[in-house]
């Protein structure tokens, strides 16, 4: 679902990533963990195509598609879906609004706005949200919680093949990773794939990965099963090379 070959990137002429590779297949849960500055989030902005990320070798294939030099739209309508660590508040705009275009312009069809209520109505009933949620402003005045939750709501409604989510856990109360993890595990499925990154195995355990990686100085140095988060929790970076 998800090829990254051998991949460089620069911000501001500053190398961040340092020959990353990683593949994740349909149906699969990887988890990504690593320092602060290791690289984390830069890869999840460079797999949504941010335009501060310049990768000076490398490639990026989704579901056997070369996206390396795609657009994000072009990213988003192929089946890529990024959560953000700290999603934006938009005032005026409401949650309907906002959803109802990114699906229109993710799917690329034209759809009502009756029509569109019925898909987000079935998707805010599967994941036990509140219905005021439609008419919210987007994110404005929301917890952090209420973020991370309406981060997955859009997931949900996008549908997408390959799922990263940037910190989802950040700033999240033990009770709100619950509710959180519970909406992500409902949306999981054998066509998707999922990439969780995160500086903590208490997410993990609620998501429980198929694979854990860990990157330092912008590369992923180790690999393992859900174990490895565990090790991590208990000796920290040191002992890993």
């Amino acid at each position: 679902m998800l090829f990254i070959e051998d991949l460089y990137v620069t911000i501001d002429d500053k190398p961040i990533l340092k020959g990353l590779s990683l593949k994740v297949k349909a149906g699969e849960i990887h988890a990504l963990m690593g320092p602060n500055g290791a690289g984390k989030s830069t890869l999840a902005k460079v797999l949504a195509g941010h335009p501060d990320c310049e990768i000076t070798s490398g490639k990026i294939w989704l579901d056997g598609v070369d996206i390396t030099e795609m657009d994000p739209e072009e990213r988003a309508q192929l089946g890529l879906f990024m959560s953000f660590q700290y999603p934006l508040e938009i005032a005026g705009v409401t949650n309907f609004q906002f959803l109802h275009a990114a699906y229109q312009a993710v799917k690329k069809i034209k759809i009502s706005e009756e029509e569109f209520t019925k898909i987000l109505d079935a998707k805010i009933k599967l994941l036990e949200m509140k219905e005021e949620f439609k008419t919210r402003f987007l994110n404005e005045g929301f917890s952090g919680g209420e973020k991370k939750r309406n981060e997955i709501l859009q997931m949900a409604v996008l549908e997408p093949k390959m799922a990263i989510l940037d910190e989802t856990d950040s700033g999240l109360d033990i009770d709100a990773i619950r509710i959180v993890s519970s909406g992500v595990l409902r949306l999981l499925s054998p066509e998707r794939g999922l990439l969780l990154i995160t500086h903590y195995q208490r997410l993990l355990d609620y998501i429980k990965p198929h694979f854990v990686h860990v990157v330092l100085d912008g590369r992923i140095v180790e690999s393992g099963g859900p174990e490895l988060a565990k090790t991590l929790e208990e000796h920290g970076y040191a002992h890993v090379n």
